[in-house]
């Protein structure tokens, strides 16, 4: 990266109390800082100098206002000058105040450093490095969270809330295949986090009014555990897992036609956890299309399947 050059516009009596060891400085710093002292030479023209080196090829100004710089002629032209690179190249303009002084009209309307020690200025300094690099300590702008973004809930009726935590509940028991899901462990849940405990309580009594979930009660705790009904997954299924429809009858198929009647086998074959298969099996037995026995261990088995399922899949 090229070295930023950046004129500094000051009085000469400035320079011993400050302006040498601050335009060192700038240079220590990878600042291609030009002072006068530094560039010119006997013979050299100070207009051509000044005007047409100094000034035209800064990317900023630093002007040091003391209670002398506002004084000299020199200084106000050079001042004039860098006003109108600002206005005309985007020339960064910038005030270093060393002295109370009545500061010039042309910046009374910019921002400017105030240095207050001469001898201990470092933190003043860096802001004024952070203005010629063009660099902010202002935080990086993050994700918002969870409750505030992504895209509108696809569950009708639901909260943006509401809706997190249903999917936040049906991940948990489908891909975990928990029977169940604490109450601690749901509020510690990362896309909860941010969530104020009562409105995520709020969310379980309205998603539980609406079917959605059932919660456990516990003396001393606000809620033991919560669990989705089917037709919580339903409804779930139906807006967030891809092409629902055709594995439910994916299913239907392979118990019609191929007689197979394990969860865990039926899972293994349509690329499903058994927890998912095991809702998609409640939903037929409340249909009555089937009817299932369940076994300790999480295996279930059905031993009967209805006509009408046999007449649902060939309509299919």
């Amino acid at each position: 990266m090229t070295a930023p050059k950046v004129f500094v516009s000051h009085a000469s009596e400035d320079k011993a109390r400050f302006v040498v060891d601050f335009a060192r400085r700038l240079r220590e710093n990878g600042v291609d800082a030009w002072l006068d002292q530094w560039e010119m030479k006997p013979g050299d023209s100070l207009v051509d100098k000044i005007f047409e080196e100094g000034l035209k090829e800064a990317r900023a100004v630093v002007i040091v206002l003391s209670a002398t710089s506002v004084q000299k002629p020199w200084v106000r032209e050079e001042l004039n000058a860098s006003v109108v690179n600002r206005l005309s190249r985007g020339t960064k303009l910038i005030p270093v105040v060393i002295d109370d002084c009545e500061v010039p009209e042309a910046l009374r309307s910019t921002v400017w450093q105030k240095v207050d020690n001469l001898n201990d200025y470092g933190a003043s300094l860096q802001r004024i490095l952070s203005v010629i690099f063009d660099v902010t300590d202002k935080p990086a702008l993050g994700a918002p969270p969870a409750r505030f973004a992504g895209p509108a809930p696809l569950i009708a009726g639901l909260s943006r809330v509401d809706d997190l935590v249903i999917r936040v509940i049906a991940r948990i028991q489908i891909d975990e295949g928990a029977g169940l899901v604490e109450w601690d462990r749901l509020k510690a849940e990362p896309l909860l986090r941010d969530v104020p405990q009562q409105e995520l309580l709020d969310s379980l009594q309205i998603l539980e009014q609406h079917h959605f979930v059932k919660v456990g009660k516990v003396i001393g705790a606000p809620l033991s555990h919560v669990v989705l009904t089917d037709f919580g997954f339903l409804k779930f299924a139906e807006a967030y897992v891809d092409d629902y429809q055709g594995t439910v009858n994916q299913i239907a198929a392979l118990l019609v036609n191929e007689d197979v009647r394990q969860n865990q086998e039926l899972a293994a074959r349509v690329n499903k956890p058994v927890a998912f298969v095991d809702f998609v099996l409640n939903l037929m037995e409340s249909n009555n299309y089937i009817k299932v026995s369940k076994y300790l261990g999480g295996q279930s088995h059905v031993w009967e399947v209805s006509a009408s399922l046999r007449r649902a899949l060939q309509s299919v």
